[in-house]
């Protein structure tokens, strides 16, 4: 923890200010940089004429080479009224400039997720982009991710909510230019599956098994009706607020399969029950409240997608826990897994 003679307080805990390939991140993080950015540089927090000052910067995610994301503890002082506070994520990413994230939010921001909308689902409130640092911004929203209440007494309740917030995503019209397909999906999983091969030579056949099973069951599954998509949902996505849901983390929203998004969320419950709780059926009431709430509000056709997303998110979890040394001693039983599922 540094500090400048204004006693700005910046915490850097990943050295993501020493990464040369976010090359704006450096300045990002130095006080009088961000006092001359923000001071007149988010007219949409303060007003045209009021200004913006910085107390607190602290990195709190970077994966190298490709993002960063920082949080700025800010007070506010409009031309009019009173000194506010407000804590802003400032979002860099690799090879980005700000505008797009900024945009897309923004746009879902009018679409009808604002903060008080009546259905209690929103999305966080875009701020603004400082191109110097070639970064967007949205205010802190307050709650706890999903991951632990979904496990509380309330979690089946709250997969039902979860189910009807991605499907008012799904409907909101919010227009992309990307698209991903299941030959995308499958594309992934020849990808990573081989690694995993490599890393565990004792399991490559019966990895090479769930591929070719895999690709089968991607085969089988119906061409959708494609809309915007969220494309990487799951419970660290959505975060709760008591009666309100923020989802967060647009970066591969996409033209897709509804399905893809419900199917995830599932399979990373499926993954998460198996290696925090040593049963793949531990969260499957939650599992099924979702499933079952999805297909009533998308129609009943979406209902083999669901399943088989759910089933290529966890064979693509096999790769995963081959990368993380504290996943490791899960791989094979997310093999036996896989090979229930597919049959």
């Amino acid at each position: 923890m540094t500090a400048d003679r204004s006693r700005v307080k910046v915490s850097d805990p990943f050295g993501a200010g020493d990464d040369a390939a976010l090359p704006s991140v450096a300045p990002a993080l130095d006080p009088a940089t961000v006092r001359e950015e923000f001071k007149h540089g988010l007219p949409r927090l303060s007003g045209e004429d009021g200004r913006v000052s910085v107390r607190e910067i602290q990195v709190v995610r970077h994966k190298p080479g490709k993002r960063c994301v920082i949080e700025y503890d800010v007070r506010v002082k409009p031309a009019a009224g009173a000194k506010t506070k407000a804590m802003l994520m400032g979002k860099i990413r690799a090879r980005r400039f700000g505008n797009e994230g900024y945009r897309l939010l923004d746009a879902f921001w009018n679409a009808g997720f604002q903060i008080d909308s009546a259905d209690g689902v929103s999305v966080p409130e875009p701020i603004g982009v400082i191109t110097r640092f070639q970064m967007w911004l949205q205010r802190k929203v307050p709650g706890q991710v999903t991951t632990e209440a979904l496990a509380g007494p309330e979690g089946v309740a709250l997969a039902r909510r979860i189910a009807g917030a991605i499907h008012k995503l799904h409907r909101a019209g919010v227009p992309t230019e990307r698209a991903h397909t299941m030959a995308d999906e499958l594309r992934i999983l020849h990808q990573c599956l081989p690694v995993a091969a490599q890393a565990r030579p004792g399991l490559a056949g019966r990895i090479g098994r769930i591929l070719a099973a895999c690709e089968r069951l991607g085969a089988s599954v119906p061409a959708p009706k494609a809309c915007g998509i969220h494309r990487d949902f799951y419970p660290a996505q959505v975060i709760v607020d008591g009666a309100r849901l923020h989802l967060i983390d647009f970066d591969l929203y996409c033209q897709g399969d509804p399905a893809l998004d419900v199917g995830n969320f599932i399979g990373h419950l499926t993954e998460e029950s198996l290696r925090t709780r040593g049963d793949a059926r531990a969260l499957q009431p939650q599992e099924d409240a979702m499933e079952e709430c999805f297909v009533a509000l998308a129609g009943e056709a979406t209902l083999p997608a669901v399943r088989a997303y759910a089933t290529l998110t966890l064979a693509r979890h096999i790769y995963l826990s081959t990368q993380f040394p504290e996943r490791a001693a899960w791989t094979g039983r997310m093999v036996e897994l896989c090979e229930e599922r597919l049959g």
